[in-house]
């Protein structure tokens, strides 16, 4: 990740052709999605179908065994084109250092590369915790802090360097359903205020299609449909209408694919 600017216009994201493969067990089967500048792009699918691999590719974290991952047109393995754009990712698990606070968690990577003076960092992470509703708790460790907040100080952490991209990888997985509607605030906030592009990668139906412009369905490594939120809800496939009806049990709750 190259350091930061005041362009913060989204990029575009091409996925063309992608296969992986673990041994004899094929991950992705050929994968192709275009994602606009700007937007929300949900993949969703059960546990397993591979979304988070595709994810993982998507930001350079897997080499693919065939295709390639284009941003602006340009394949993210060529030399020196991931250093032209700047791409963050927020992780499940929020992967936070615990022995450092949260302004120390979040201004980490211009601490680490010496990108500021202390003090501009200091004025940055204040700035990218208010974004996120997190303002005055610099001093805090992560142990003092809800599961919804650590996300948020993940999403803080990913906006230091100003991104024009942002992948999230299941940002709701084992929030309460209250702090999850907080967390899908947070995305079409971030996508009104700085144009970023998102790929949200979830098997939480609600966080779906509140968020999404548009949505991929992935099952066993395969993309099975594309479209609107309510293209999905109308999409013929029988496997697609079996994942949104068994999303809801007899009390009509909702229940992840």
């Amino acid at each position: 990740m190259s350091a930061p600017t005041n362009n913060t216009h989204g990029v575009r994201v091409q996925v063309r052709g992608l296969k992986k493969s673990f041994g004899s067990v094929e991950v992705l089967h050929g994968i192709d999605l275009d994602i606009e500048r700007g937007e929300v792009f949900v993949v969703m699918g059960p546990s397993g179908s591979g979304k988070t691999m595709l994810l993982k590719h998507i930001i350079g974290l897997e080499a693919p065994d065939a295709g390639e991952i284009l941003l602006e047109g340009e394949s993210i393995h060529a030399p020196g084109v991931m250093d032209k754009y700047r791409l963050a990712m927020v992780f499940q698990s929020s992967a936070l250092l615990n022995s450092l606070s949260v302004g120390e968690n979040v201004g980490l990577y211009l601490t680490e590369h010496q990108l500021k003076p202390p003090d501009e960092i200091k004025r940055v992470v204040a700035e990218k915790l208010e974004l996120v509703g997190l303002e005055g708790l610099e001093e805090r460790l992560p142990s003092e802090l809800s599961g919804g907040m650590k996300k948020r100080v993940a999403i803080a952490r990913a906006l230091v360097i100003e991104p024009q991209l942002i992948l999230y990888d299941e940002p709701t997985s084992e929030l309460d359903p209250l702090i999850a509607v907080t967390i899908a605030e947070e995305i079409l906030k971030l996508k009104r205020r700085i144009g970023v592009t998102s790929i949200v990668v979830t098997h939480d139906r609600d966080l779906a299609f509140g968020v999404a412009d548009r949505m991929a369905i992935i099952a066993e490594g395969k993309i099975l449909f594309v479209g609107t939120p309510a293209a999905v809800k109308k999409a013929p496939h029988p496997l697609i209408q079996k994942f949104l009806t068994a999303e809801f049990n007899q009390n009509n709750q909702t229940k992840p694919l």
